[in-house]
């Protein structure tokens, strides 16, 4: 429940920083016209954000015939996590790695690669995949999709700032704020919004790490797949995720290259913290802790 809660708080935040963020800009007026703009943003993402990921990523749907032994594991933990059938996903990339998407439990996907299928034992793949349908279960994807969304708003909005704020002055009904506030806006907003994300993907993969290690009925499967993907996907590129960097969250790792620097920056906790916690799980102290 402690994780539900900090999610709600984070995403608090960031929906009263970008209609702060318009009311500086723009007075009562502004920051109607940046609720609007979150509205709709939001409901074309909810409807149309699964197949966006999966296009941008060349995924091709496949089902018990082509993909016999990924079918038949994904099929088994969902029946495990009382979910419906998710669509599966296959994404020719050397760089082995997973995500889910979708609106709901009912419009799910999962994703793998062809470098995880190839990489991982049958065990870890159903780890995967396991944390996978655990953030199904969750509805994070839907919880991500609403926070990517707020957190690119709030980067438009910075833009309209530096377009249009500083330019029409107090006199003239623009930024209240002036020159000097206009600014900071510019640069303090996307650097705050991109730290409040960071922290809602953080929470939101440490329980997927944890439902998903309950669904598999073995932590260290996941934990076992969490190192190999972790320590490929820092020498295999993966060309689609460093061109669209803001999906990085959506992956079970971090798929960019960028990543060099952790902690606040980064879309995902520490290997070392996750691998601990799911060895603490199984009762096995293990290298990580």
């Amino acid at each position: 429940m402690t994780g539900y809660v900090r999610t709600a708080l984070f995403l608090a935040a960031l929906t009263a920083l970008f209609l702060a963020i318009g009311f500086m800009l723009g007075g009562e007026g502004g920051m109607l016209i940046a609720f609007a703009l979150a509205l709709a943003m939001n409901l074309f993402a909810y409807w149309n954000s699964d197949k966006m990921v999966l296009s941008m990523y060349g995924a091709r749907e496949v089902d018990h015939r082509s993909e016999p032994a990924l079918f038949g594991i994904v099929e088994q933990l969902a029946r495990r996590a009382a979910l419906p059938m998710p669509r599966i996903y296959v994404v020719d990339s050397d760089q082995p790695n997973a995500f889910a998407t979708g609106r709901d439990p009912e419009h799910a996907a999962v994703a793998a690669t062809t470098g995880l299928l190839r990489s991982l034992s049958a065990e870890e793949i159903a780890g995967v995949m396991a944390h996978e349908l655990a953030h199904v279960k969750n509805r994070d994807t839907l919880i991500m999709t609403i926070t990517a969304t707020i957190a690119g708003a709030i980067g438009m909005l910075a833009n309209f700032a530096m377009l249009f704020g500083a330019s029409r002055g107090d006199e003239r009904g623009g930024s209240p704020l002036g020159m000097v506030g206009t600014i900071l806006i510019m640069i303090l907003a996307p650097i705050g919004a991109m730290l409040v994300q960071m922290a809602i993907s953080r929470s939101r993969e440490y329980d997927a790490d944890r439902i998903g290690a309950a669904i598999a009925g073995k932590p260290l499967w996941l934990a076992a797949a969490l190192e190999k993907l972790h320590y490929a996907a820092k020498r295999i590129d993966n060309p689609a995720a460093e061109a669209n960097p803001t999906t990085a969250h959506l992956f079970i790792v971090n798929p960019l290259h960028a990543h060099a620097v952790d902690g606040l920056f980064s879309t995902h906790p520490s290997i070392e913290n996750r691998m601990r916690r799911l060895r603490a799980m199984a009762g096995v102290a293990g290298p990580w802790g």
